[in-house]
């Protein structure tokens, strides 16, 4: 099979994507250590709906809620712990003491752009400018307000988070996912220009370098380059904690 690149970086072939392996992004975590109504400390619940996502615990202890159509569970998160979930899956970060992570995010950091819909109540979710209005947190107002907006954001996902998780039976669930879905209808579009800048034109590359190397071709070798960045942004209120974000994603 021959495989063509066809992306922003180049032309068919061009071997020019150069983002982080497989298009994905990373960012540095410090899972919040509010304390919410049941009595955890931590982030935000919320799924992503095309991405899934993956944690290397770097320090601090704490633990991933999940919940999934297979019911709920816990995982520990400990130093070392290399956890990750598929899309769909509602999670929730507890922090026990300390807890940092390296997040590894599919399609170029598109979790940290869009692709997430938080647990809020249902009036919420049904109206789209309610749900803007309660999520957004205003990139220029001060630091306490951001903290504030980010705080209640938190606390009105864990309302809806605690009712998914008492409901009994998929209907509670698959509510959830029917209303996330039509909140993210109109995203569709850009979404898919990230995957197709970003993941699918690394991996089409590499089919591209397989064929060439099979021809016994080594000339993809001579266009080698590294690359290094630094944070952009430092301690920006996430879903789940403050987080340090790289420039990794793609428009």
């Amino acid at each position: 099979m021959t495989y063509r690149v066809e992306s922003a970086y180049g032309g068919p072939g061009a071997g020019a994507f150069d983002g982080l392996p497989g298009g994905v992004a990373v960012s540095h975590l410090s899972v919040y250590d509010w304390p919410a109504a049941d009595g955890c400390r931590g982030g935000t619940p919320h799924l992503h709906l095309t991405c899934s996502e993956g944690y290397v615990v770097t320090a601090g202890r704490g633990a991933v809620q999940t919940l999934t159509t297979a019911g709920y569970a816990e995982t520990p998160l400990a130093p070392g712990t290399v956890a990750w979930f598929t899309p769909g899956t509602v999670h929730r970060l507890v922090n026990e003491g300390g807890l940092r992570i390296v997040v590894l995010m599919q399609n170029s950091g598109l979790p940290e752009a869009g692709d997430a819909v938080l647990t809020l109540p249902p009036e919420y979710l049904a109206d789209p400018r309610a749900y803007a209005e309660a999520t957004t947190i205003p990139a220029d107002a001060p630091r306490a307000e951001q903290e504030r907006v980010a705080r209640a954001r938190r606390d009105l996902a864990v309302e809806g988070y605690r009712a998914l998780r008492a409901a009994r039976g998929p209907d509670a669930l698959a509510a959830f996912h029917a209303a996330a879905t039509a909140l993210v209808r109109d995203r569709l579009d850009d979404w898919r220009t990230r995957w197709e800048r970003g993941a699918a034109a690394a991996a089409a590359e590499t089919g591209h370098r397989l064929d060439r190397l099979a021809a016994g071709d080594s000339g993809t070798l001579a266009d080698a380059t590294v690359h290094a960045e630094q944070p952009v942004e430092q301690g920006k209120f996430g879903m789940c904690g403050l987080l340090d974000v790289y420039p990794f994603a793609r428009p």
